[in-house]
């Protein structure tokens, strides 16, 4: 039997699984959608069964496409910093560069902050998420980088920042969030610290 392909009446029936492959990145679609939606209103807490139910879709669906709840939580956080990046990009022509790069900053950690009870829970489960999430994190560097830049020949951010520091402070920033540190607070702090003195 060829594996991969199911013939009917003479007819290769390959092309009649396509739509499947299409159904089933649509599921997956609806579940992260319908998982951050749930996690918001009830907590992280909440049984896969109810976030199934949002969807749309049956709990065995839930499984094949993520099989914890932690696997879960990690596509949404990848998720989430795949849409920064664009945020980020989007931003690189505006005509203020110095309000920009602020803006985008104080985003990614509302962001963060939002989002703690999701990195925690894949903290907790010891998933990989640096290794996971390397190839979007260069993404997005290189997208904070053109947003600093940007600010930098403003003369608006001091000239010995690069754009890898910028994002390890906001990411440092969302892990002491995680811990109960105010968000604005230390924010202003580094925003303070980034700014260039004339």
């Amino acid at each position: 039997m060829d594996s991969g392909r199911t013939v009917a009446g003479g007819r290769d029936c390959t092309a009649a699984a396509r739509p499947q492959r299409a159904d089933a990145q649509r599921n997956r679609v609806r579940i992260l959608e319908a998982a951050e939606l749930v996690f918001a209103a009830e907590g992280i807490e909440v049984p896969v069964d109810v976030i199934a139910e949002k969807a749309g879709v049956g709990v065995g669906t839930l499984y094949r496409h993520f099989p914890t709840k932690e696997a879960l939580c990690e596509a949404i956080l990848l998720e989430r910093l795949v849409e920064l990046t664009a945020d980020a990009r989007q931003l690189a022509d505006a005509a203020d560069p110095g309000a920009a790069f602020y803006r985008f900053l104080d985003h990614m950690v509302e962001e963060g902050a939002a989002k703690r009870d999701l990195v925690a829970a894949v903290i907790g489960a010891d998933i990989h998420f640096e290794e996971a999430a390397a190839d979007v994190k260069e993404g997005l560097r290189e997208a904070v980088g053109v947003l600093l830049r940007r600010a930098q020949d403003a003369g608006v951010v001091r000239r010995d920042v690069t754009g890898e520091t910028v994002v390890n402070l906001v990411f440092g920033t969302c892990q002491a969030v995680y811990h109960g540190a105010p968000a604005a607070d230390l924010l202003g702090v580094i925003c303070d610290g980034l700014r260039a003195k004339n």
